[in-house]
């Protein structure tokens, strides 16, 4: 049985002629970047989650860029954020010329925490970037409503529909960022990505970064950039958005499911598999099902010659990316984040897999360790 980590095909068959009909929509109207597409997008999206302004982008990277841009931030500021993450979350923190200053994050959800945050303010702090790993929200409290705190700027890329305390998020800061890149739980069919707000000032500067600072067109008010949002992507994400509940559920299914499997293995209880876990007063969307495996590199490749498909999210922390050896980090400053970055491994979690898939994997896992 080939079980690849993601079958997005798989996914097709369930909204294919809409999308097709959508895009057939577009073409015939030649209008093709941002247009009446985008804005019904734009709305659907900020309904969904509670949220006034929805401000499409060009991709989740753009997101959080114009997001900074929008603050101001620049030579001179740091901005905090977590060093186990993708790239993008502290590459836009340097494209703008500040300063990105780590924190490490919690061995359970692998994100930021609000002590961990607390203690790392300080007065040149100007912003804060949380990712909301794997699916589910970083906690940070009500520092986003604390007078003088620094904005906070919601990565959402891997989170859209996840909440917090009954809220998502948006609510937990200035913004919200989310990509919609192929493989995330609202995926496009290309780059796209999105910024969503309640402060209607924050957004109208958005949209005006988002075209070269303009408004109206060729009266440039700042140097922005070209962070548009292509009315393609908009009318299929579109088709999609009512679909995202249903596939989050089914996700959901399937962790619980692996959980159960992992227990009844024993593989927990030796230490060889730790399943991960959802926080207490938040709904999880399983955007990945990442566990922490003993001899990772070994499971992996064992997986892989059976058929498996997995993913490592991710190999290196940032701190000790060659990008940003002049911050001055060292192997150990953030002994979590590079634990995990030994040890995690996500496995496949699509709805789309049944039962016999997620027992296969199991198995296949029990096999490698001979239990």
């Amino acid at each position: 049985m080939q079980i690849p980590i993601l079958d997005l095909k798989a996914q097709l068959a369930q909204y294919r002629e809409d999308a097709l009909a959508a895009i057939t929509r577009v073409v015939d109207s030649q209008s093709l970047i941002l247009g009446a597409e985008v804005r019904a997008f734009e709305a659907d999206l900020a309904h969904y989650m509670a949220l006034d302004h929805g401000v499409g982008v060009s991709s989740g990277t753009d997101a959080l860029l114009v997001a900074l841009m929008a603050l101001d931030i620049g030579p001179g500021d740091v901005v905090l954020t977590t060093p186990f993450s993708f790239f993008a979350t502290a590459g836009v923190i340097a494209r703008l010329g500040a300063t990105p200053r780590f924190v490490d994050i919690d061995p359970v959800s692998f994100n930021l925490t609000e002590a961990g945050v607390r203690a790392a303010l300080a007065d040149d702090v100007r912003a804060i970037i949380p990712v909301h790993l794997f699916g589910q929200m970083a906690d940070l409290g009500g520092l986003h409503a604390e007078r003088g705190a620094p904005p906070i700027v919601e990565d959402a890329a891997q989170a859209l529909g996840a909440t917090l305390r009954g809220r998502m998020s948006g609510h937990h800061g200035v913004c919200t960022c989310i990509s919609f890149y192929p493989t995330k739980n609202l995926g496009a069919f290309g780059d796209a990505g999105a910024v969503v707000t309640a402060d209607a000032m924050f957004a109208e500067k958005l949209r005006m970064l988002r075209v070269h600072g303009s408004k109206p067109k060729y009266h440039h008010h700042v140097v922005g950039g070209n962070f548009r949002l292509d009315a393609i992507q908009a009318a299929v994400l579109a088709v999609k958005l009512p679909l995202l509940d249903g596939w989050a559920a089914g996700r959901a299914k399937n962790a619980a499911r692996y959980a159960a499997l992992f227990a009844e293995a024993g593989l927990v209880e030796r230490g060889l598999v730790t399943p991960p876990e959802a926080v207490v007063d938040g709904q999880h969307v399983w955007n990945q099902y990442v566990i922490r495996a003993a001899r990772r590199d070994d499971l992996r490749a064992h997986l892989a010659a059976r058929g498996v498909g997995t993913m490592v999210y991710y190999p290196g922390p940032l701190h000790l990316q060659p990008c940003f050896a002049e911050l001055g980090y060292a192997r150990g400053d953030f002994p979590v984040a590079e634990k995990a970055c030994a040890e995690v491994l996500a496995l496949p979690i699509q709805p789309e897999l049944g039962p016999d898939a997620l027992a296969t994997v199991v198995r296949e896992i029990r096999g490698f360790y001979g239990v």
